[in-house]
Parts: structure tokens; sequence; C-alpha cells
């Protein structure tokens, strides 16, 4: 996959389970790679953790992610990043899923 626009995939587009790749537009090389890409409205917006079930982590900056999320039939789970976006952070690189 190439990148050079973003340090690393995670940061540029995120799975879905149903097999969309949400993307930040700006940050995705080449958008054709992915079969099922669709742009999120907010950069935030394509980072997001999926917790199970129906509910996906997101960042409290991008409301209308979040209701394209609620469209889909997906529950987002805001949380106010804010000190960690200062520095780049986002959701997904903020997470370590455990499964037991």
């Amino acid at each position: 996959m190439p990148l050079s626009k973003v340090l690393h995939l995670k940061s540029a587009v995120t799975a879905l389970p149903d097999g969309t790749i949400v993307g930040w537009p700006s940050a995705v090389d080449d958008q054709t790679l992915f079969p099922q890409f669709l742009a999120t409205p907010e950069e935030s917006g394509a980072h997001v953790v999926v917790l199970g079930g129906n509910q996906l982590l997101i960042a409290a900056d991008c409301p209308e992610s979040a209701a394209m999320y609620c469209s889909m039939g997906y529950e987002p789970v805001e949380v106010d990043i804010g000190e960690f976006q200062k520095l780049e952070g986002c959701v997904t690189c903020l997470s370590v899923r455990l499964r037991s």
C-alpha cells in the first residue's frame, strides 16, 4: 500500500466490519485501491475503533462523521482526545485491543 501523505496506514483509513474502508481523502494516495472506500467529512472521523456489536469509538470533534456512522447503523461512542490530537494522536493509535 503506497503511503506518502501519512506516517502509517491507520492514520489514513479504518476498516469497518462490513468491509467498508473509511478514510480522509487528503491522506489517501489512491482511493481506488480500496473496493469500498467511503470518505469521511472530518479527518478524525476516519480514525475509529470497532468496539464490538455496532459500537465505534470516535473522537468527539467530528460530529458530521458521527452522524454518518449513525446513518449506517453504527453507534458512535465519542471521547474527548483534544490534548492528544494536538500531537497528532487519534483513537486508533491510543487504543490497544485485547481479546479473550
